[in-house]
């Protein structure tokens, strides 16, 4: 496969751009090679600029559940802009989209709107510590929220400890009032309320999507429901990859624990830059300017991305058996895979939730951050660049997940399943 052009592209991207991109793993550093320039996207495929199509398992990193360039979205979009590009002032656009959003999650009552996910966790968060009164707050290692200085955090050497910054330009000062916990581990989430003077949140991607795809456990979840209610903090589930794309009404509908405060985007934005996050009446009322908590942004409920946003919502909400279609693709892909790599002696694990899949080449299965980072990463860039290569493009790393939308047919199924088949055989 001809990559001429974007070879070319990203050499002068890197004279323009720190390391030639403005997400740093779209470099494709952590599977080699040189990343595809995208001159558009066509239903369930890209096209780069070398004119090669793709069939598109990333679909933007998760917005776009009904493909690229969906027409009613598309005219939705085309219509606000023919209006205006953005006025700093309410639109009845952000009421019908909130409003929507508020008849399908239970623990939403009241939501507000942001720009991004990284923007609606730091949001909430401050508004958890605000309601709470209290400064510290747990996450688990290997879920991303967003890269606030609070929450680019490592472990230290014990299961559960106060983080120290993984990135430089953070202040250990910043957080200092972060503890760090294991997924799936109740017993580690115990010692970090011991370790506190006071915690006022956990926060926790219930469906994780950003150590690869690893869901909670349900009775995981239950047991820190509790303990959150035995010591007053709020919890918080980061659903900014996972909302909508797991399931229309929420990670609280699939594992039965109702968190206290959401954060959302993506799909929400029906490809357009946008987050929210609401909960509990009682608790959002804390925020500016109805309560103390100060938030805002000059873009935020922009009415373009809303106007996508409600196009979006309302055709999942229409068309509620629609995951399950998508499920059934995304388990025959996944069962393509698992079945392919046995028969080759490959180690594979997969999951699917919903419209989301992922598989690590391991032997053993993988419950948290740890046994994620034990799969073998050089076999999977060795097999990411081979399908590539093929014409199928998926996320690139190990530690992303796979997204599935309206337009990957059954034929693409069978295609990439195909494809996987002859790279697994010709593994020696």
């Amino acid at each position: 496969m001809n990559t001429q052009h974007s070879q070319e592209a990203f050499i002068q991207a890197q004279e323009l751009i720190p390391g030639g991109v403005n997400s740093p793993v779209r470099a494709f550093k952590s599977v080699g090679g040189t990343p595809l320039f995208i001159a558009r996207g066509e239903g369930g495929y890209l096209v780069d600029i070398d004119d090669n199509k793709y069939v598109d398992y990333v679909q933007s990193w998760g917005p776009l559940i009904f493909g690229h360039r969906d027409e009613s979205i598309e005219n939705a979009v085309i219509d606000a802009v023919k209006h205006g590009l953005s006025f700093g002032a309410p639109t009845l656009a952000e009421s019908e989209l909130a409003q929507l959003i508020i008849s399908i999650y239970d623990s939403i009552e009241k939501i507000r709107f942001v720009s991004s996910g990284t923007e609606a966790v730091m949001s909430a968060i401050r508004l958890a510590r605000g309601f709470t009164g209290r400064d510290d707050i747990v996450k688990f290692t290997g879920c991303y929220h967003g890269h606030s200085d609070a929450l680019l955090v490592q472990a230290g050497s014990g299961a559960a400890t106060f983080g120290t910054p993984s990135s430089p330009g953070v202040p250990a000062d910043f957080t200092k009032h972060t503890l760090l916990a294991e997924y799936n581990n109740i017993e580690s989430v115990r010692q970090c309320f011991t370790d506190s003077q006071g915690v006022a949140c956990v926060i926790i991607e219930p469906i994780a999507g950003n150590m690869g795809l690893v869901p909670a456990d349900k009775e995981f979840l239950a047991q820190l429901r509790t303990l959150c209610d035995e010591h007053g903090a709020l919890l918080i589930f980061d659903e900014v990859m996972s909302g909508f794309r797991a399931c229309l009404h929420g990670a609280e509908s699939i594992t039965g624990t109702t968190p206290d405060l959401v954060t959302l985007g993506k799909v929400i934005g029906g490809g357009m830059p946008v987050g929210a996050f609401g909960g509990r009446r009682d608790i959002m009322a804390m925020l500016s300017p109805e309560g103390g908590v100060y938030q805002a942004g000059t873009l935020s409920g922009n009415p373009v991305a809303m106007a996508a946003g409600l196009a979006s919502v309302s055709k999942l909400r229409n068309n509620p058996k629609l995951f399950g279609v998508l499920e059934t693709r995304a388990k025959r892909l996944m069962q393509g895979f698992a079945d392919a790599a046995k028969a080759h002696n490959i180690g594979l694990q997969t999951d699917v939730r919903g419209t989301m899949f992922g598989f690590f080449f391991s032997d053993d299965e993988v419950h948290n951050f740890a046994n994620a980072l034990k799969s073998d990463t050089a076999r999977f860039a060795k097999f990411h660049a081979a399908m590539l290569d093929a014409g199928f493009y998926f996320a690139c790393s190990q530690f992303e997940t796979g997204f599935i939308s309206t337009a990957t047919t059954d034929t693409m199924i069978e295609e990439t399943i195909a494809a996987a088949q002859k790279i697994f055989a010709a593994k020696d």
